[in-house]
């Protein structure tokens, strides 16, 4: 096989790549939150469940878990997952990421002073404009470093779906070098994954940079 081919195979492996990265972004931030307020509830089964939830996320492998939602659905339902195997994926990393940025929006929250609250209350802000227009600009510039560490890590765990035969960059280099007995494919993927993971941190500093009220 030729440089040339094996670099547009790559490229159209790249491709699912980045769909599975901006679906599971899209789904895993909004859900992040939601998990949030799941998690400081008053209700306290809500926040046991919710518990219960982040932890079993954070503490078994993604690869694990996509293989859990995958094959689950089968063995307990007899359901033919012949075309879940995507929605499975993103389910999967969507759920898994929205424990992580949960906690991470746990601990910005947290950070902003109670004296806030007590203010916006004077100045006759329910909970909610309080909590939109003074504690969530704030949150947003706090959390983005650690926002954007799973960012990046997500760019890589990406590679995990080929547990499930589903094809991406990482499935189609790992095709490739076993048929042509060669290192390469691997090689280009790793380039693959340098880059867009440096476009990403590149895009996310400037973010960041847009929300420094110092300069």
């Amino acid at each position: 096989m030729s440089f040339s081919v094996m670099l547009r195979e790559l490229t159209s492996g790249f491709g699912q790549t980045c769909l599975i990265f901006v679906l599971t972004l899209l789904f895993s931030l909004p859900l992040g939150m939601v998990v949030y307020f799941g998690r400081v509830s008053r209700i306290r089964p809500v926040s046991w469940l919710v518990k219960i939830y982040i932890s079993i996320m954070r503490g078994t492998p993604l690869m694990l878990q996509l293989l859990i939602w995958y094959f689950g659905p089968f063995y307990l339902w007899k359901m033919n997952i012949g075309g879940y195997k995507f929605t499975a994926i993103i389910l999967g990393c969507s759920l898994n990421y929205a424990a992580y940025f949960a906690e991470i929006y746990r601990s910005g929250i947290e950070s902003i002073p109670k004296g806030q609250y007590e203010a916006a209350q004077l100045l006759g802000y329910g909970k909610s404009q309080t909590f939109v227009k003074i504690i969530l600009p704030q949150v947003i510039k706090i959390v983005l470093p650690s926002v954007t560490n799973e960012v990046i890590t997500l760019v890589k765990d990406t590679s995990l779906v080929y547990s499930v035969s589903y094809i991406e960059m990482f499935a189609v280099a790992k095709q490739i070098a076993a048929a042509q007995t060669t290192v390469l494919p691997f090689v280009i993927a790793g380039a693959f994954y340098y880059v867009f993971n440096f476009v990403v941190a590149w895009l996310l500093e400037q973010i960041e940079k847009k929300l420094d009220y110092y300069h």
